[in-house]
């Protein structure tokens, strides 16, 4: 049975009461604080700032007369876990990452955007709310508001199947880390996961995927690229970034849009 939390109840780790949240079905997840007021303006010219805490810095803005929340949670599997526990305990029913991503596939430009319809669970949170023969996949309704979007917007996208690490240098087959050195049972992975037909790294999906399911939530995610990793393992300039940042702005709008409205419709 849901464990809910009580009306003036302040969330121990995001610092965040269900007066705060105001019935917020809807939250963008970015896992670095300082993206959190720019996505959150880009939903809503208005948009205020809630509360930060630890890892969790949060706004709230307004899209489609909804009240949508925009959260950080840090980098990795584990943050996810509080802020899915935690913003779920308030109410929060559907949960998007907004964020940024390496590529592994050829046709996955600079400043593209990757819509991840599952993950291969190489985190070890996940492991803790169920078997790895249990698969991260994200919620069918909300991939297909993202591609909708990204297609009527003409923006660079492709739909994919992202792996999930708890390592950004080894757990990656990185070599530019401070020693150099990776695993041998980890050497040639990312060879492997393109030939398997996986699109990209990151670090969140997996986690927030397989907790979102298991809890009867909702999950979905949208990523930029800016490394891409056919070609170096540089992470690119700040103008990609500055690129990736309004496309996935423009695209997650649109699909709140598409999403609030279709439930407004059906109700």
């Amino acid at each position: 049975m849901p464990h809910y939390a009580l009306p003036h109840e302040i969330m121990y780790h995001t610092g965040l009461s269900r007066e705060m949240t105001e019935g917020a079905r809807y939250a963008l997840v970015p896992g670095d604080p300082g993206r959190v007021e720019g996505l959150a303006k880009a939903l809503d010219e208005k948009a205020s700032f809630v509360c930060s805490h630890r890892d969790f810095t949060t706004w709230k803005a307004r899209v489609s007369g909804e009240t949508v929340l925009v959260m950080s949670t840090g980098m990795g599997g584990p943050c996810v876990t509080f802020a899915v526990e935690e913003l779920a305990r308030l109410g929060v029913t559907s949960f998007i990452r907004v964020g940024t991503t390496g590529s592994i596939q050829e046709d996955l430009n600079l400043g593209d955007l990757v819509i991840n319809k599952g993950a291969v669970r190489r985190d070890g949170a996940s492991r803790a709310y169920a078997p790895l023969a249990y698969p991260a996949m994200a919620d069918m309704r909300i991939t297909l508001a993202l591609e909708e979007a990204a297609r009527e917007l003409k923006v660079p996208c492709k739909t994919g199947i992202s792996v999930s690490t708890d390592s950004f240098w080894p757990g990656q087959e990185r070599y530019d880390s401070f020693s150099g050195y990776v695993r041998k049972n980890l050497q040639g992975s990312l060879a492997e996961y393109r030939a398997l037909g996986c699109t990209n790294f990151e670090m969140e999906n997996a986690t927030l995927f397989t907790l979102t399911s298991v809890l009867g939530l909702s999950a979905g995610s949208l990523c930029g690229v800016v490394a891409k990793r056919t070609d170096s393992e540089a992470v690119a300039p700040k103008e990609v970034y500055e690129l990736a940042e309004k496309r996935f702005h423009q695209v997650v709008k649109r699909a709140l849009e598409m999403l609030i409205g279709h439930f407004m419709v059906t109700l």
